[in-house]
Parts: C-alpha cells; sequence; structure tokens
C-alpha cells in the first residue's frame, strides 16, 4: 500500500509559514512537538518542506515526538489539582485531559 502522508517536524515562526497559495494546494495537518503532517508523492508539499527547512521523518519517528509532547501534557494535566475540587470544576477550569493522538499512514 502506498503512504498517503509524510511527516516533518518543523517549527512554525508564524506569519508566511504557510502560505493561502499552499494552503490552496496542500493539507495541512499539525501535531504536537511541530510535527507536520502533508500529502505523499506531492511536489508542493516537498517544496514546502524545503522552505520551512523541515526535518522528513517516518510515521514512527514522527509518532514517537507526538507522544512524548502527549504525554507531557497528560502529566502536567494530572498535576494541576486545586484541593476540594471536583473532577467536573477541574474540567471547567483547565479542560479535558489531552487525548492521546495515533497518526496514520
Amino acid at each position: 500500500m502506498a503512504k498517503t502522508y509524510q511527516y516533518c517536524v518543523a517549527e512554525n515562526w508564524g506569519k508566511g509559514f504557510i502560505e493561502p497559495s499552499e494552503s490552496s494546494k496542500i493539507k495541512f495537518v499539525s501535531y504536537p512537538g511541530n510535527v507536520w503532517q502533508v500529502p505523499a508523492h506531492n511536489k508542493y508539499a516537498n517544496l514546502w518542506i524545503a522552505k520551512v527547512a523541515g526535518v522528513v521523518k517516518t510515521k514512527d519517528e514522527a509518532q514517537a515526538i507526538v507522544d512524548v509532547e502527549v504525554t507531557a501534557a497528560q502529566s502536567a494535566w494530572d498535576a494541576n489539582n486545586v484541593e476540594g475540587e471536583t473532577a467536573e470544576q477541574k474540567i471547567e477550569r483547565i479542560g479535558n485531559r489531552p487525548a492521546d493522538i495515533t497518526l496514520t499512514e
């Protein structure tokens, strides 16, 4: 089966990171750890990765980066407690616990 997506790590610097002309040609998905999912076998995606000095990662490498970030966010959420607060009050105060993320091929 051919890969549908490729992954890279690139830090979003803000304006110009993704140009409107690029977003009309490429479907971008961002994940924790500055991981970006773009279409595989797509010349526009490859040009964008080069433009942003992205480092291409395998799906497993990208998954490991995302897992580290999600685990850290979950640990921070778990540790953010107020004495006497119910679970519902905690969720209202800081939102839901970060969920696990599974990357797709």
